[in-house]
């Protein structure tokens, strides 16, 4: 699978993947610079569907419509809940205001938005205050939001998390601070000044979050912590867990913005994006992760440098 999308403003270009199955269809959730009614270039999300995670085709765009999401969206998240697909997604262009909002769909293309939106920000006691990124995973009796944020500062990107009762409705005013710090930050050289993009997995009764490290091109690779109870994390290893490709390849730039899918058979698979000229154009593509040995774990010849 190497998907990226023609039709947005700029020339392939498709990032920030996340993928549900619902009604026996994949959907995926990225995303792509659109214009606006006003000619203007926006950060919007574009929506594909598939039989069979290979194959993907576009069915449309995600509409911008509410005051918070006028200079853009971006980065979604999506989950299927109470049989409805709830997309998580954040705002974009308004830098340490950035916050993530809420929409709900019956068939994964419709959504009707949250109308307390922009639905969560972090404290700024802690962090500058922004939420970008964000990733859910059900655990236990609540829905678990990860989220990147920065320093005071602006300078170190880190992650988050928050929580939510299941059945609340996950809008604003629903959502605590599980601890007033980072649960996720850079500390290895390949990380650079930068964990974002969290993705989360409840395996084994542990939660799994696969992340990017270093800024985009940097070049952004992927690492894995794990937790015993949904905020404190342990990173599995000092090294990537998925390398960014070699010289010449579709991802020779970045390896990054994971998402971790497990489909109906068990199966999990982790999307992530790449790039192969510094930020100019960019993919999605996905592998097979394997858990049989009670942590996740990679083909050989899965290791991003294809």
């Amino acid at each position: 699978m190497l998907f990226t999308d023609p039709s947005g403003t700029k020339k392939n270009f498709a990032k920030d993947p996340a993928v549900v199955k619902w009604l026996g269809k994949y959907y995926l959730y990225y995303s792509v610079f659109l214009p606006d009614e006003n000619g203007r270039e926006m950060l919007g999300i574009g929506i594909a569907v598939s039989d069979d995670m290979e194959n993907w085709v576009k069915t449309g765009n995600f509409p911008l419509t509410q005051p918070c999401e006028s200079n853009g969206i971006g980065a979604p998240a999506a989950i299927v809940l109470d049989g409805a697909v709830h997309l998580f997604y954040q705002t974009y262009g308004n830098w340490t205001k950035d916050a993530i909002c809420h929409a709900v769909s019956s068939d994964g293309i419709h959504f009707e938005k949250d109308g307390t939106n922009p639905i969560f920000k972090p404290s700024e006691t802690w962090c500058c205050g922004r939420a970008i990124d964000a990733d859910v995973c059900v655990f236990g009796d609540k829905l678990y939001l990860y989220f990147a944020t920065r320093d005071h500062e602006a300078e170190i990107q880190k992650v988050g998390v928050a929580s939510a009762p299941l059945g609340s409705g996950f809008g604003r005013g629903a959502w605590t601070e599980c601890v007033a710090q980072s649960v996720v930050a850079p500390e290895f050289r390949w990380e650079g000044k930068c964990v974002e993009a969290p993705a989360a997995l409840e395996n084994g009764g542990k939660v799994w979050l696969f992340y990017g490290g270093s800024y985009n091109c940097t070049p952004q690779q992927i690492g894995v912590a794990v937790s015993d109870d949904g905020v404190f994390f342990k990173k599995l290893s000092k090294e990537p867990f998925l390398r960014c490709g070699n010289a010449g390849s579709w991802n020779a730039s970045e390896s990054g913005h994971p998402y971790i899918f497990r489909d109906d058979d068990g199966s999990v698979w982790l999307f992530y994006q790449g790039s192969p000229d510094g930020g100019e154009s960019w993919y999605i593509s996905k592998t097979k992760v394997d858990f049989s040995k009670g942590y996740p774990a990679l083909n050989e010849s899965s290791d991003g440098r294809n």
